[in-house]
C-alpha cells in the first residue's frame, strides 16, 4: 500500500533504533520508532502513545502537525511516489521528443 518509505536511526542508551516514515497512499505520513517532533523553536510536541503516529500531509488537519483523517473528506490525491531510475530515463526521453 505504501508508495515511499524513509528509514533512519535514532540513538537511545547507546543503541541505534530504526525510525521509519511511511508515505501512505492518499494519506498521512506514518512514523514508526522513537522519533522526536519539534517545532521551529525547538519545542517538543507530545507524541501520542503507541508504536506509531501520523503526520498531516494534506494540510487541512485541525490537529496539525498530526493527522485527523481530513484527507479522506477532501479526497486528497497527491502524486507522491518513489521514482525509479528507469522511469526517470523514460520521462527524459519522452520530454526530448
Amino acid at each position: 500500500m505504501s508508495l515511499a518509505c524513509y528509514t533512519g536511526c535514532a540513538v537511545a542508551n547507546d543503541e541505534r533504533i530504526a525510525v521509519t516514515i511511511l508515505v501512505r497512499r492518499n494519506g498521512p505520513y506514518r512514523v514508526y520508532g522513537p522519533a522526536r517532533l519539534v517545532d521551529q523553536d525547538g519545542n517538543e510536541f507530545e507524541i501520542p502513545p503507541g508504536d506509531w503516529f501520523t503526520l498531516c500531509r494534506c494540510g487541512q488537519s485541525e490537529n496539525k502537525p498530526f493527522c485527523d483523517s481530513t484527507h479522506k473528506q477532501i479526497d486528497f490525491r497527491p502524486e507522491t511516489c518513489v521514482r525509479m531510475e528507469a522511469d526517470s530515463a523514460l520521462d527524459d526521453a519522452s520530454s526530448r521528443s
